[in-house]
């Protein structure tokens, strides 16, 4: 069982095709948009691993509100692993209720898991403290923040490391992963590095 990380997929938020400046993204349908983050996440995680989605599953507006819900549910079943939620600002707590009553165990652990303002894992004696937004912690040693919600931005602090699916982040890694493709613990250890040393370089 390995761990994943990722946020921001955005799932039907047809104002992200194209190009513009807050997360650029060229495709031209939708559906195109899903099935490509959709294959991408299948083709590195497998039905045991763990992903930690940190926010911003989708967006859409559908009515009735249920139709909405039971299409991202739909996306959601055709990603492999255990899904860890943590709640974006385009998450709601209605969302999150429908993926409840329709959740599911195998292997012994459920299909989702749900939480409000983040979660901690300890790995390699680092601790990681993943929420959707970026925080702002101060003067820490060996702990790490993981968020989402900025998109292509970088916030100015080298313990905070964007794993969004549009992160520039990604350009501490040697192998950028497929658009989509959750980040593996090697790659944000490679990242949490590669952004320490960027910062060193500065001073």
């Amino acid at each position: 069982m390995q761990l994943y990380f990722t946020a921001d997929t955005h799932f039907f938020h047809k104002d992200l095709l194209g190009n513009n400046d807050f997360a650029p993204r060229p495709f031209k349908s939708v559906e195109e948009m899903n099935q490509t983050i959709i294959d991408h996440w299948n083709a590195r995680v497998t039905p045991e691993d763990t992903v930690y989605h940190l926010g911003d599953i989708a967006l859409y507006f559908i009515r009735p509100e249920k139709a909405a819900q039971a299409a991202i549910l739909d996306v959601l079943n055709q990603l492999n692993g255990h899904l860890i939620l943590i709640k974006g600002n385009h998450d709601n707590r209605a969302l999150f209720k429908y993926l409840a009553q329709h959740n599911y165990t195998y292997g012994g652990k459920p299909k989702f898991q749900f939480h409000d303002v983040g979660a901690v894992i300890k790995v390699n004696h680092c601790q990681y403290y993943m929420t959707h937004y970026p925080m702002m912690m101060g003067i820490v040693k060996q702990i790490i923040n993981l968020h989402g919600h900025i998109h292509h931005y970088s916030v100015n602090i080298k313990e905070d490391i964007n794993v969004g699916v549009d992160t520039p982040e990604t350009d501490y890694l040697k192998h950028k992963p497929p658009f989509g493709t959750p980040f593996s613990m090697a790659e944000i250890e490679e990242m949490v590095a590669g952004k320490y040393n960027d910062f060193q370089k500065r001073k």
